[in-house]
């Protein structure tokens, strides 16, 4: 029997490069279809290299999910922007490769988010996603998240529904 190294760690500057590189896969694989094309592709060269640099160097706390060494996922998170919710804590992004997906390691990293999140004293914790995200709301959805708000983004003129689920 084969054991797999798995390990859900705070983001080290030497891992910009690699998080760039999930963020591409997960995002291109999530919204494609779902975000303009091009407006997809402006947000995705967005974060590139220096982008991850500087964020892992700032105040945010950015976690990474590492499989035998290779990062394979990331989750950024922090304290709740939307001043009308009450959750304290809020996970901003949860991306794994595609390849990597619906076998378990999401859960592992979103609870790690979730620890991380309630070691820092936040009460309770908030997430959204695009409605059309069936994927994500499914996933939310099966670890227990309650559907309790909507809002919208735009995206090149085109409104698009977002959900915020909320865990006590």
């Amino acid at each position: 029997m084969t054991t797999l190294a798995i390990d859900v760690r705070r983001a080290e500057p030497d891992d910009a490069l690699a998080i760039s590189e999930t963020h591409r896969a997960a995002w291109q694989h999530a919204y494609s279809g779902l975000i303009p094309y091009k407006t997809l592709m402006a947000m995705v060269e967005r974060r590139s290299y220096t982008w991850w640099m500087n964020a892992i160097r700032g105040s945010t706390s950015i976690l990474v999910l590492e499989v035998e060494g290779v990062i394979t996922g990331y989750a950024t998170l922090g304290l709740n922007r939307a001043r009308s919710l009450p959750q304290e804590g809020e996970i901003y992004e949860l991306y794994l490769k595609p390849e990597y997906q619906g076998i378990g390691l999401g859960s592992k990293l979103f609870g790690e988010a979730r620890r991380l999140l309630s070691s820092l004293g936040c009460k309770g914790m908030v997430v959204w996603t695009l409605e059309e995200n069936e994927r994500a709301v499914n996933f939310y959805t099966a670890l227990g998240g309650i559907d309790i708000a909507e809002g919208s983004e735009n995206f090149d003129n085109k409104a698009i529904r977002k959900l915020a689920f909320v865990w006590p």
